[in-house]
């Protein structure tokens, strides 16, 4: 090609058009590129979530799990799957599904906290019973209830202490605290606290949830106080 043919073809664009296709390619090339970085990206996401996330990425899915499919279809290898993670990452920390399971819910109960004080006795123990409504219904309280009431007594045993550690004492532990100012304010009898009274909010709660659907409803709860506790601590 002479000099002149070369002018003209820059003069008509050639160089332009061949400077667009290259362009096209270079274009097709960033846009691999750019998928490349993002899967890379995305590896990295993966890669970086290790310990505290990693841990609460495991325990969410063995939650979602529990609820949505039981105790007997639990598997660890849906689970990692879930968690994104490897089947033996779950394996080098606990060594079987239970072992999951229970570490798994002793992470995510929710806390009680302190005794209500609203300043009547009514209003204290609607507020405690309203806490431990929200527990229940929650995702690890629907967990928990979920395992319990698959298992035997035997194979339970393991489950029913933590229930009683991280459920059952600290909802004494608010009704004894509500009872005791009630009764120092005069509003029940002496002697109206007993063993037997701490376990009617509880027992009652879990029985109509089992025979409820998994539901304890707000009616419900203001049923229990009013129609159950206030007349038996009164009496």
């Amino acid at each position: 090609m002479t000099s002149k043919a070369r002018d003209e073809g820059i003069e008509r664009g050639g160089v332009g058009q061949g400077g667009a296709e290259h362009g096209g390619a270079c274009g097709s090339m960033r846009d691999l590129s750019m998928r490349d970085v993002s899967v890379r990206e995305a590896q990295q996401v993966v890669a970086r979530r290790r310990g505290q996330a990693l841990e609460q990425a495991i325990f969410a899915a063995a939650l979602e799990q529990l609820v949505a499919s039981g105790y007997a279809r639990f598997s660890m290898e849906a689970v990692a799957a879930a968690a994104q993670t490897g089947k033996a990452s779950l394996y080098r920390r606990w060594g079987s599904k239970e072992d999951l399971v229970l570490e798994a819910l002793q992470c995510s109960l929710p806390l009680l906290g302190e005794a209500p004080d609203t300043g009547s006795l009514r209003g204290d123990l609607l507020a405690v019973v309203e806490r431990l409504r929200a527990a229940m219904s929650s995702r690890t309280g629907c967990a928990a209830r979920a395992v319990i009431s698959e298992l035997d007594h035997e194979r339970a045993a393991a489950f029913m202490g933590l229930v009683q550690q991280r459920i059952l004492a600290p909802a004494h532990g608010l009704l004894r605290a509500v009872l005791a100012a009630a009764e120092a304010r005069g509003e029940i009898r002496p002697g109206a606290v007993t063993p037997t009274v701490l376990d009617v909010v509880p027992a009652m709660m879990m029985y109509r949830a089992k025979t409820g659907q998994g539901r304890f409803s707000e009616e419900e709860a203001v049923a229990l106080v009013d129609e159950v506790l206030l007349p038996l601590l009164r009496g």
